[in-house]
Formats: C-alpha cells, structure tokens, sequence
C-alpha cells in the first residue's frame, strides 16, 4: 500500500532585511535597544520574564454564549478598536469594509484625505452597501434602490425622490461611528457617540507606534483566516512557550522558546522574543548588538491586533475579530511593506514572508487553536492555569475581566 504524506506544505522561512532606519538615540532607538538588552541578560540566565504567580482562569469563559455577549458589550463596543491601517486606505476615495461580530462597518477616507467610519448599511432598507475587503469610490450607491452616499457618509441622492416622497437629508445620513488615525493606524467605535480617547488609550505607547513607521508603509496583501473562540485564538499570539513544541521546523528555527521581554501599557503589550542571533550577540559590545536580528517584537494593540517585524522592511499585521458566535473568530492577516516591490525578486521576497505567515499561523497555532475548542465543552467545570512564564496572556485576561466589572457598574450604553 502506498503511503500518502499529507502533511500541508509550509512556505520557506523568510529572511528578514534589517529593518526600519532609525536613530539609535532617537525613542524607538533607545526603546530597542534597552530590549535588546534585557533580552541578552535573560538568555544568559537562561530565563524569561515572569508573572508574580500563576492564573486561573475558567474554561466556560471560552464557551459560555452569555459570557461572550457580555465581552461584545463591555469590549469590542466601548474600546477604541483598530481595524485597519492607514495603508489600507492610500488615499481620498478610498475605502475599507469589515464585520466585526454582527456589526457591519465601513472606513472611508474622503476627497480631502479625512478619515470617517460608519454601519454599513443603507439607511433606506439596510442593505450592505459595499462588500467587504478594500477599494475605491467616489461615492456609494447602495444597489438596492440607488441611494447614494458621500464618503463622509451624507445622503446624496435618492432614485425617484418625486414618487417616494421628500427625505430629511440631514437626518438620514449613514449611522455614524467614532474614527481616528494614528500611528498609520485606524481606530473605530462601534457605539455612535461615545469617544475614543485615544490620547489616554494609547498612553505611553503612541511615541513607539508612531515610530514603527507604519503610516508610509505599502499594503502588499491581505488573507483571512477562519479561527475559534477568540480568546482561544488570542492566547497563542501572547506567548512563545510554545514555540519548540508546535513549531519546531517554523518559528522554532529562528526564534529560541520561552525566552521573551514582556512591556504592557495600560490594556495593551509587547512580548520581545529571543531570536537565535542573541547567542553571538552576547559575545559582542552592546554598541555592536542588532536589536532588528535579535528581537522579534510583537506589540498587541488590545483588544486584538498584533503587529509583528515592527523594525523590520516586512511587518506583518494579524486582526483578530471575535465571530457572530462564541465558537468562531476571524483574523485579517495584513502584510505590510517599507516600499512597494521594486522587482520581481522583491515581489517573490514579499511573497515568501506571506506565505510563510499564513501557512504557520493556519496550520499550526489554528489548527491547535481548533482542537482547544473542541475540548472546551468537556472541560467546562475546571480551569486553565496560565504559568507565571505566559506574562502576556495573564494581561490580556486581567484587561478583560477589568472591563466586565467596569461595564457592570457603569451600566449599558
């Protein structure tokens, strides 16, 4: 009998150019630099950055459709969330349609260049005005009834105004949603009215985004990937202990396992993992050390976006978004580049590092993630227990439960 090998193939591991210019006395210089640093004392000692204790956490949080509910509510609409880059949308007349849980939005940028988001959905019948993924327009035409909208959401026309009847035109604009751009990032509120904040939700963190460079960067690409629960699917951005057992012939080869620098700023973090260059970069002076081959940052905007080879010339972005059920997720995996691909041999480098992001994240932490939720209803009355080695994915939790409380006592929207 002939054995069939269907082991999915995996993309060759990309090699990395040396990132993002930048001043080594500049914030980010300085900031990659100290990471550098606590990075090469931690793998001397053979260590990792740790919590003050384990944490528990009960496994019908994952599976409990109330609970879920209850996590839309005082999480993805009251927070500030990031939903696309500023790349996605290059220029005026451009837009960005997504689904977020059961809330359909639209990101536009008008003819002045202005960021604007709203319910995407016509306010004649609802009908979903623009498909989601990205594109151009110089306006909306809904394809119901051919109502027409600006980019900023305004009613233009209505088709046959004389027969329907007169429309109050400042009344009957798109449902508007807060939105701001920052550090080449676009932020949405999926509550009409309720601010962003975005100086104090950012916090200490914005100068470091700002930056990454990320506002000049090309959109390259963009794939979905469907995942589980989206905790379940969060909690395995948030940790490298697990790189030598899941991923030993990916990630596993160029970074160490359970080696990482962990920052957090208010609800948001970066782990900082060891990638195998630190083992010379011990031998030589700090002034010589290359925190771009050494450290694999991924910063983790909460509640769900994680940016990772910030200081490199291929930085790729993963949005995580919670599903219409408590059993499904989506992630938007966004690739991003310095400059557009100047040749072919670049477009096939660009190319490489897509493919290897997806495949690994699809077939193996997803595919992971997928048996995790396969278990969960067994496992209903126990408990997870996070070790004082997974710093990142205690925070996460810690935020969330903050967040229920918070919206316990604030009371509904």
């Amino acid at each position: 009998m002939t054995t069939v090998d269907r082991t999915p193939p995996v993309a060759p591991t990309p090699t990395y150019a040396s990132a993002l210019e930048y001043d080594r006395d500049d914030v980010v210089g300085r900031d990659a630099h100290a990471v550098m640093e606590r990075l090469v004392r931690l793998y001397q000692d053979s260590g990792t950055d740790q919590a003050e204790e384990q944490w528990r956490e009960p496994v019908r949080n994952y599976s409990d459709p109330q609970r879920f509910r209850d996590e839309l509510d005082a999480v993805h609409r009251r927070v500030p969330l990031p939903l696309a880059m500023s790349c996605e949308l290059p220029g005026p007349g451009t837009y960005k349609a997504i689904q977020v849980a059961d809330t359909p939005v639209l990101i536009t940028r008008d003819a002045h260049g202005v960021i604007h988001a709203s319910v995407n959905a016509c306010r004649h019948r609802g009908n979903e005005l623009l498909a989601e993924g990205v594109g151009r327009a110089k306006r909306i035409v809904c394809s119901y009834h051919a109502w027409s909208y600006d980019l900023a959401g305004c009613l233009l026309g209505v088709a046959g105004e004389k027969t329907f009847g007169p429309v109050d035109r400042d009344r009957t604009g798109l449902v508007r949603l807060p939105a701001e751009e920052r550090a080449g990032i676009i932020f949405v509120g999926l509550t009409p009215g309720r601010p962003l904040n975005l100086d104090s939700w950012l916090g200490d963190l914005e100068p470091l985004l700002a930056g990454l460079g990320l506002a000049s960067c090309h959109h390259f690409s963009t794939r979905e990937l469907p995942g589980p629960n989206w905790k379940v699917t969060v909690d395995g951005y948030l940790e490298g202990y697990h790189f030598a057992s899941l991923h030993p012939t990916t990630v596993f080869k160029t970074n160490l396992s359970n080696i990482a620098a962990f920052d957090s700023w208010g609800p948001h973090q970066r782990n900082a993992f060891a990638l195998r260059p630190i083992a010379e970069a011990v031998t030589q002076p700090p002034e010589a050390r290359d925190p771009t081959a050494c450290v694999g940052a991924i910063f983790w905007l909460f509640p769900g976006l994680a940016i990772s080879g910030g200081w490199r010339q291929h930085v790729a972005v993963s949005l995580v978004l919670p599903g219409r059920t408590v059993e499904e997720s989506r992630t938007q995996q966004v690739i991003l580049l310095r400059h557009p691909p100047a040749d072919d041999d670049e477009r096939k480098t660009a190319d490489t590092t897509r493919d290897w992001f997806h495949d690994v994240v699809l077939d193996e932490d997803y595919a992971t993630g997928f048996g995790v939720q396969r278990g969960l209803a067994a496992l209903g009355g126990t408990d997870f227990v996070f070790g004082r080695n997974e710093p990142g994915v205690q925070h996460f939790h810690r935020v969330v439960k903050g967040l229920l409380a918070e919206a316990v006592t604030d009371g509904p929207q």
